[in-house]
């Protein structure tokens, strides 16, 4: 056997040269004229100031590093998990999107621990997942390899919670291995749900929110456009300028959180965050991650209907947050909760309302 195919203990350690590097680079800012101090025009001037001098000088990254490493971290086949709670009971995969990763469910872990057997793991291409070489990090391939992941854990029924991304490959584990999925329970619809829907079959409510989504799209979606279509030329200079990196992933903070990010997250939260994604040079793998999926909707949108008992938790301030009627067209849904807070993060920002909707979804139908 492979070493690789081997589960074994990690522990996050960052060379102290590589945080010297950052301090260094973020010191060294060249900074962006600017004619209004508003988010109008992308991530506000002042805002992201102030956010990058405290990553330079205020902001402890060993502290972080310290308080992860108190979760039990470890690889198998290039792939980072977490995994904590109870060994036997039932096994729980939690899955995150972007622009977040593992972090996004620190907070919920201790309120899940005592029911479940949790799995994190961090998406190929994010975080201390291996960057694959060529294509290879698109969703139906994460869906696969995550299977892969709890096969060889011997968790072979398991429940299944995403958001963002993680909706997508949470649905697509349902698709192509439903065998294994006792249930499913997301945060968002993914994107191809509204492809190929018939117009004259549309409600007056359905035609307005796919108006409304248009028109998001039309307003704040060109990041997914680039992403899609020419993630490598916006990479670079993610790889290269944290502080280019962090106002390109502020703007998301700001607009898709509950009350903007320093209420819905907290500045050292979205640090923690930003110092994952630079220091393990992930910022352009993840976003390659739109384009590989975007080149596998063939494979994707072949595929039959999730068998599943699938619930979907929609928080009023999530961009994104998915209408009843279109989401019961094409999945099972058992269970639909509004939650009264919360955007787009999920767990990051609404911990215990998504942690009681979880237990109580997963007590009737895992």
């Amino acid at each position: 056997m492979n070493a690789t195919d081997t589960v074994t203990p990690f522990r996050i350690e960052i060379p102290e040269p590589t945080l010297i590097d950052l301090r260094e680079r973020l010191e060294r800012t060249r900074w962006a004229d600017a004619v209004a101090d508003d988010w109008a025009r992308g991530t506000a001037p002042s805002a992201l100031r102030e956010l990058v001098a405290r990553w330079a000088d205020g902001y402890d990254w060993r502290a972080t590093e310290a308080r992860l490493n108190r979760l039990a971290h470890y690889t198998y086949n290039g792939l980072h998990f977490v995994r904590v709670g109870t060994r036997g009971k039932q096994p729980l995969l939690l899955i995150h999107g972007w622009p977040d990763s593992f972090l996004r469910f620190e907070k919920i872990l201790p309120l899940l621990a005592d029911d479940f057997d949790l799995i994190v793991p961090s998406i190929p291409g994010f975080g201390f997942s291996q960057r694959p070489d060529t294509a290879g990090s698109s969703a139906p391939q994460a869906a696969d390899r995550f299977n892969e992941l709890m096969d060889h854990l011997g968790l072979t029924r398991y429940a299944v919670h995403g958001g963002d991304c993680g909706a997508q490959i949470g649905e697509l584990i349902a698709l192509r291995h439903p065998e294994h999925v006792a249930a499913l329970h997301i945060t968002d619809l993914p994107f191809w749900h509204s492809f190929g829907l018939d117009p004259a079959t549309l409600s007056i409510e359905e035609q307005a929110y796919l108006g409304k989504a248009q028109e998001w799209a039309r307003r704040e979606g060109a990041y997914a456009q680039q992403q899609t279509t020419k993630p490598q030329t916006l990479g670079y200079g993610l790889n290269d300028s944290p502080a280019g990196l962090a106002a390109w992933l502020l703007e998301k903070y700001q607009s898709w959180t509950d009350g903007g990010y320093d209420k819905a997250l907290g500045a050292d939260a979205v640090l923690d965050n930003l110092t994952l994604y630079w220091v393990t040079q992930t910022a352009v793998s993840s976003v390659r991650f739109y384009f590989e999926t975007a080149a596998a909707l063939g494979e994707i949108l072949g595929r039959g209907p999730v068998t599943a008992p699938t619930a979907i938790a929609a928080l009023p301030g999530d961009p994104t947050k998915p209408l009843r009627s279109l989401a019961e067209r094409s999945l099972p849904i058992r269970r639909w909760t509004e939650l009264p807070a919360g955007g787009h993060f999920g767990a990051w920002e609404q911990p215990e309302a998504l942690a009681l909707d979880l237990h109580a979804f997963l007590s009737l139908h895992a």
